[in-house]
């Protein structure tokens, strides 16, 4: 009787594993003409133990060769859990692929990256309903980074209430505000709260037409990590310049009219959140500006109708200190200004050494004052240390 080698595979706490035995060739035609599954006694078993290859590997996060996110698996694994095998990960064995899930409503991951996705995407979605999706941590597990790689919701109303659609977040700490309207490109950070799950609910309302799409990017990060947010920022920047906006800031109004019937503000109501910037090494002070291109980049609080347009972001409409009770941005110990606390319909330019570097938004209940605003779009740049 002739023997050959079989090899089995099992996963064991994120990692895959797999083992060589042997089996006689009569058992092997036996099973092949039965159709027999077999299970982890020393039986074959095509359908719940596909071939993978022997060794183990660290279910690690990945980078597949077109930027999107992953986690590091045997491709047979990726394969049987719906994943798309996208490029290696391991030097190990060239069947270790960067695996991408991507789910959508009613789906649920305990993975490093998932993409949750609107039905139907890369399409639009216009119809109407609830749309969830559930993030248990791992084990170590800290914090969940939220990407919003593509989220295109209803505006909110002329007030700045998202009662149309809303993404609401369940489950974090700290609680977020409902969110809606454009947000593409923007980011969270929320902690889990000990190992209880996050969930992602999005409702829309199908009686308003609009192409819908979300594309959301969920990355576990681990207590120990290094990109892990510090504590009271809900949004993170890494590098040492950049862009940081409010949530919902875009470059068209608000097509809705608030209670007065005046245009409405693209400000979210009741916001109070902190967005935070790593010092970068050499780097010693950090200044906020305006983009030169954009008049309604900083239209806080105010009417913006109210002035010439032509006005709009200048120094000269800026208010700050004890002006500022309503809607406002706080730069912590400015080096240029005799507040930290700055609203109004432009902005002045600020510069401050004050670390950590942060900035605080905060708005109220009642945007129906805030006519035609947009909310803040700052740049941001890190300046080097003087010379000694």
């Amino acid at each position: 009787m002739g023997w050959r080698s079989v090899i089995l595979c099992v996963g064991v706490l994120h990692a895959s594993v797999c083992y060589a035995y042997q089996i006689s060739n009569a058992t092997e035609l036996a099973e092949q003409k039965h159709g027999l599954d077999v299970a982890q006694d020393g039986h074959r078993s095509g359908r719940f133990f596909p071939f993978y290859t022997i060794g183990r590997i660290a279910n690690v996060p990945c980078t597949s060769p077109s930027g999107l996110s992953g986690t590091c698996l045997i491709a047979g694994e990726c394969k049987d859990n719906g994943g798309l095998a996208s490029g290696s990960c391991s030097t190990r064995t060239n069947q270790a692929v960067c695996c991408v899930y991507t789910q959508t409503c009613g789906g649920s991951t305990t993975l490093n990256s998932t993409y949750f996705t609107n039905s139907g995407y890369p399409g639009s979605f216009s119809g109407g309903g609830t749309c969830t999706f559930t993030v248990t941590p791992s084990s170590g597990i800290c914090q969940l980074r939220i990407d919003f790689r593509s989220l295109t919701l209803e505006q909110p109303t002329g007030d700045g209430s998202c009662n149309t659609d809303r993404l609401t977040i369940v489950g974090s700490s700290p609680s977020v505000v409902p969110i809606c309207g454009e947000n593409t490109g923007q980011h969270l950070y929320v902690n889990f709260v000990g190992s209880g799950p996050i969930t992602l609910r999005i409702a829309t309302n199908a009686d308003v037409a609009l192409n819908r799409l979300w594309n959301i990017e969920l990355s576990q990060i681990a207590c120990a990590s290094a990109e892990r947010a510090p504590a009271g920022c809900l949004q993170y920047y890494t590098e040492p310049s950049g862009e940081i906006s409010s949530l919902n800031y875009g470059l068209g109004e608000n097509p809705a009219l608030n209670t007065v019937s005046a245009r409405g503000s693209r400000q979210l109501a009741s916001t109070n959140y902190g967005i935070c910037i790593r010092p970068a090494a050499g780097r010693c002070s950090i200044t906020y500006s305006l983009p030169a291109n954009d008049r309604n980049a900083f239209t806080v609080s105010g009417d913006a109708t109210a002035v010439d347009p032509t006005l709009l972001g200048m120094a000269m409409l800026s208010m700050t200190g004890a002006a500022c009770t309503t809607d406002y941005v706080i730069i912590p110990h400015p080096n240029d200004a005799a507040s930290d606390r700055f609203c109004g319909l432009g902005f002045p330019g600020v510069t401050t050494s004050a670390r950590p570097y942060v900035v605080y938004t905060v708005t109220n209940a009642n945007e129906t004052p805030d006519v035609a605003n947009r909310g803040f779009r700052l740049l941001y740049t890190q300046n080097a240390c003087a010379a000694v």
